[in-house]
């Protein structure tokens, strides 16, 4: 492993993993709450600092997130790992701090047409409930974080301009939300627009302190990660090997794989403190449980240094050597 890492970027950066959520939250089958939870704890085992575990909406439109509470009762809280949890209101705030959540996420789409489809409302709507959940959260002591969504690119307008985003985080900003993230709704992103806007948005809203979370949709989900990288941001957000994708959202795939983008922090010398092996066998054993093939690369290949017994493997001559 590198010591020192590459020019330019950050020692260390911290992951979140979000595939109890974003990555069940669309799957077509039920998930049993039993799955969830093994998911989550052998995560933290791995050594994940933070994870979005569940999400608390209305059963009937993510029916795959009617369990947040049974969820968040299962969870092992030994390890001091951060649980967090979306909420898209004040009824799902008060169900979420009373579940004993460490952190709340509220979320609207830079595009009104997609809050629209996400969430049936207008973003001033939106900002509006994130407002009161600000509020709720600071009354009971339980941070609120901010999620952007479409922040790249919308799937029914096409290009978000970057005064919408700087004007959401600046209404985070009014509701004393300071960490936000821009969500890569339908892999949209390239390294050119995470570039301009983490640049645009440390000159505008320097308050803020950015996570960014991509979807592979298109292929470059890591390469936007290494822009981000360039750029100083320290807090990303992946889901195990890939699962995911929004289901308001046409064409939507999975996150970046959490453990491909440990394996490419690690080989440029930014540490986790997340082991990697450990996370390749939580990967593993989701792909089994899911019962499906899922698309991280890294959990199929093994670290770069992974070696193989030369007789176990077949010859040019189509015998083994």
């Amino acid at each position: 492993m590198t010591e020192v890492p590459l020019d330019g970027f950050p020692e260390r950066v911290r992951i979140v993993d979000v595939g109890a959520r974003d990555g069940l939250q669309a799957w077509p089958d039920p998930v049993s709450t039993d799955v969830k939870i093994e998911l989550i704890n052998t995560l933290i085992a791995a050594g994940v600092p933070q994870l979005e575990v569940t999400s608390f909406v209305a059963p009937r439109a993510v029916p795959n997130m009617a369990d947040a509470r049974e969820v968040m009762a299962g969870i092992d809280r030994s390890r001091g790992a951060e649980m967090t949890a979306l909420v898209p209101n004040a009824r799902g705030a008060e169900r979420a701090i009373e579940a004993g959540v460490d952190a709340m996420v509220v979320f609207l789409s830079a595009s009104e047409s997609h809050n629209q489809a996400n969430v049936n409302c207008s973003r001033d709507k939106s900002l509006a409930a994130a407002a009161e959940i600000a509020r709720m959260g600071q009354d009971a002591d339980v941070p609120v974080y901010g999620a952007i969504a479409t922040a790249f690119g919308c799937p029914f307008e096409g290009n978000v301009a970057i005064k919408d985003i700087v004007q959401v985080a600046k209404s985070y900003g009014d509701c004393g939300i300071a960490q936000l993230t821009l969500g890569d709704t339908t892999g949209m992103a390239t390294p050119r627009l995470v570039q301009e806007r983490c640049r645009t948005l440390a000159t505008e809203v320097p308050a803020a302190d950015i996570a960014l979370h991509f979807h592979n949709t298109r292929g470059v989900g890591l390469a936007c990660a290494y822009a981000g990288l360039q750029e100083g941001i320290t807090r990303f957000e992946a889901s195990i090997a890939g699962i995911g994708g929004c289901p308001f959202a046409p064409g939507a795939t999975g996150n970046i794989c959490t453990e491909d983008l440990v394996y490419m922090l690690q080989e440029s010398g930014v540490a986790t403190g997340i082991n990697l092996d450990a996370l390749i066998e939580v990967a593993r054993r989701t792909e089994k449980a899911l019962g499906q093939t899922l698309p991280g690369q890294v959990m199929k290949a093994g670290p770069r240094l992974r070696r193989y017994e030369r007789e176990d493997v077949r010859s040019s001559s189509g015998s083994r050597a």
